[in-house]
């Protein structure tokens, strides 16, 4: 039996005091702990932002590597290891700008990970640029005159895309939060979850009381109508829905995989026996 507590590390975070990434980290920890998995069955993938220090702060394995390009070691990561807890931590910078390729792509292979986005509209790291989900006319100190390009809507895309769990929370509703974090890690294939998160250094705009007076719990949706989630992903402005857009599992990436399947079955393929001199006529054909 795990608590929150056995997933605290000894490192100094580094973020903002009122940071609404300290609300999705404590969430992070308690979720592991109630779905009673220790830390050596987690890992945690992140790429360069003030999200995707994370893997610092919670005792589970991580793995923290260059801008934008989380996925696709978590998704090597599930493939060689079956039996790992496989967790992308990611900015709306990391995933939807620099790691865009990587997020359709990751979409439509639909490994069996689950990706928490932390989208406070903004790159907080590097001192307040626009992100690709800034809203139209958002001023920063480099967009002086207020954004002037359309945002960038993760959930329709991936909706279109085919994902088989798309969900949005937000870091002020906390035990709503943990009650996503939970389905998506419980869901076999790829689960976004776009966490909506204040940057209280450099977003004036989407502040912690402008998400509060807008987001709405969702009550009474069908998260099979495919339909209705795309409306409610195109929703954005005096009522914001947060909550389980679409769920419908289909084949993830690995079961289509004949490598991973047949006799060997359940056994992960890092632990399987590798014998070099197996492929020594590989090697003599191409020397």
């Amino acid at each position: 039996m795990f608590s929150s507590n056995c997933f605290i590390t000894d490192q100094e975070i580094a973020w903002c005091p009122g940071c609404g990434n300290f609300a999705i980290l404590e969430v992070l920890q308690e979720t592991l702990a109630e779905l009673e998995l220790s830390p050596h069955q987690v890992l945690l993938c992140s790429g360069i932002g003030q999200a995707a220090k994370i893997p610092h702060y919670v005792r589970v394995n991580g793995f923290n590597g260059l801008h934008g390009r989380a996925l696709p070691p978590a998704v090597g990561a599930r493939i060689a290891n079956s039996s790992l807890k496989v967790i992308v931590q990611s900015g709306d910078g990391d995933t939807y700008g620099e790691g865009g390729n990587h997020f359709l792509h990751t979409i439509r292979r639909n490994p069996d990970i689950a990706h928490f986005v932390h989208n406070n509209q903004v790159y907080g790291l590097t001192k307040g640029q626009a992100s690709p989900t800034s809203d139209p006319g958002m001023k920063t100190k480099v967009q002086a005159a207020g954004v002037i390009l359309s945002p960038f809507n993760p959930l329709s895309l991936a909706l279109t895309l085919g994902a088989g769990f798309v969900a949005r929370g937000f870091s002020g509703e906390k035990e709503h939060l943990k009650q996503l974090m939970k389905a998506a890690l419980s869901f076999p294939g790829y689960a976004l979850v776009d966490i909506l998160q204040p940057c209280v250094s450099f977003n004036k705009l989407n502040t912690f009381a402008w998400y509060k007076k807008r987001v709405e719990i969702l009550k009474n949706h069908e998260p099979t109508d495919i339909e209705a989630a795309q409306r409610l992903a195109r929703k954005w402005g005096e009522k914001i829905p947060i909550g389980i857009f679409y769920e419908v599992p289909t084949p993830t990436f690995e079961s289509q995989i004949p490598a991973l399947q047949g006799k060997w079955g359940k056994e992960p393929l890092a632990y399987r026996h590798f014998d070099p001199n197996t492929l020594a006529h590989l090697q003599e054909e191409f020397m």
